[in-house]
């Protein structure tokens, strides 16, 4: 019997009068079917209890493995007690003044520590948001304040959140534009390199310059948002010389070059950001997800001369820059440095690949292994040939895993890339148990 039914018996025992109620997964499943509307997905059909780094109880006591990290978001482990303790004594203080009417002295510190931590030697500003999406949003307003400019490129793949411009950046339709649009103009995209689809660097440089021959000239283009490693697009790097050859292209033309880390960033790739992989210092960098630690903050940093285009009361948000929150992503910050969670990120993808690519050499369904630090992709295939890819298969793997207590995400054009998003501060006893698990859903499946 389950440590969540004891509890509940032994409450029950004390209040003989009051009726024992626990709740189940499908019960919960039911009223939320019946109280939301459809088009708010859900992975898994559970809900959550509890949670303690890479694990998750939920309401029936049951304990799943976490590959999903609340994609991407809780690097740091569920409920780190640092990152707990910051926002309870934050709690105690305020949670609430509008820093655009009462500021903090949490935020400002928080600014200064990205602005210090952001690639490049040129001076950085930056100010906070509520999501990835809203970050977009801003980025966009700063570069066209920035360039008197109205033109936008994004690759095919990249995802940028679910707002208008967002979307319109994004690259994949189902299930992110369908029934939306019409979305803003001037908003063009072009191949993201990938190599197992026969997509090379110079593929997508020529696309960039055809679109400047044949759609929108250079001089309108106020900037070019990408992905170091697309997310949504199926966790693909870029190639180590692209972003170089982009920053270049950016420069000739005076285009901004603008890095969405928000998915990437806070040492999901190996270093805080990604693009530190590159040797790129980007013009503005869009974050979220990871900063925060669970907690909802994001944040738009930037060259400080191209920060400042925007007048007075043009940039904010009433809730942007939470205190509660703004504490919990300075602990973050903190225990990113303290526990080297850059470099255990490293060590974490070389262990997920290493296991991965021996699967690779079991089963002919897997087309390719990939990743960049701990940010790692598994793509299906059917018949050994990348060129048909096999959805069926991934929902398959992530439906037999979680019979086995591990959560899986996909992600892909087409849906059949298993996108593996540990907590940094993962134990390798628990990343094994859940590798164990993929190795032996695989063999299940090809039994």
């Amino acid at each position: 019997m389950n440590r969540q039914v004891n509890f509940a018996k032994e409450m029950n025992m004390n209040a003989p009068n009051e009726k024992l109620t626990l709740k189940t997964n499908s019960e919960l499943m039911a009223r939320r079917t019946a109280a939301l509307p459809r088009g708010v997905g859900q992975g898994h059909a559970l809900f959550a209890e509890r949670a303690e780094n890479a694990e998750i109880w939920d309401v029936e006591g049951g304990r799943w493995i976490d590959f999903c990290a609340g994609i991407a978001v809780v690097n740091t482990g569920h409920c780190h007690p640092r990152i707990v303790a910051a926002a309870r004594q934050q709690l105690a203080a305020f949670t609430h003044t509008c820093f655009q009417v009462v500021a903090y002295e949490s935020y400002v510190e928080l600014c200064e520590r990205l602005n210090a931590a952001a690639p490049g030697s040129t001076p950085k500003k930056s100010f906070l948001v509520n999501t990835g999406a809203e970050a977009i949003e801003n980025a966009v307003k700063i570069a066209r304040a920035a360039t008197g400019r109205s033109g936008m490129i994004a690759f095919g793949g990249g995802f940028h959140g679910r707002t208008m411009f967002g979307m319109a950046l994004t690259g994949k339709v189902a299930p992110y534009k369908i029934k939306f649009g019409p979305f803003p103009g001037e908003i063009f995209h072009v191949p993201f390199p990938n190599a197992l689809q026969g997509i090379s660097e110079e593929d997508s440089i020529a696309a960039i310059e055809r679109l400047f021959a044949t759609s929108i000239e250079a001089s309108r283009v106020a900037a070019i948002f990408i992905e170091p490693v697309q997310g949504e697009g199926g966790y693909v790097p870029a190639p180590l010389g692209f972003l170089r050859r982009l920053r270049t292209l950016c420069d000739a033309h005076g285009i901004l070059l603008v890095a969405d880390e928000v998915q990437t960033g806070i040492a999901r790739c190996g270093k805080l950001f990604a693009s530190e992989h590159y040797g790129v210092e980007p013009d503005i960098i869009t974050m979220a997800k990871g900063l925060g630690g669970g907690l909802p903050v994001a944040a738009v940093v930037g060259k400080a001369h191209i920060m400042d285009a925007a007048d007075v009361g043009g940039l904010g948000s009433t809730y942007a820059g939470n205190p509660v929150a703004v504490a919990g992503a300075l602990a973050v910050l903190d225990v990113v440095e303290e526990e080297q969670l850059c470099a255990r990120s490293m060590a974490l993808g070389e262990r997920m690949r290493t296991r991965f690519s021996a699967m690779m050499e079991q089963f002919s369904t897997i087309a390719e292994v990939r990743g960049l630090g701990a940010m790692t992709a598994v793509e299906f295939c059917r018949n050994g040939d990348p060129r048909q890819p096999a959805a069926d298969i991934a929902a398959a793997l992530k439906t037999e895993a979680a019979k086995r207590g591990l959560l899986l995400l996909l992600c892909g054009p087409h849906g059949n890339v298993l996108r593996v998003m540990v907590p940094l501060t993962i134990s390798d006893a628990v990343l094994n148990e859940g590798l164990d698990i993929i190795e032996a859903s695989l063999h299940a499946l090809n039994a």
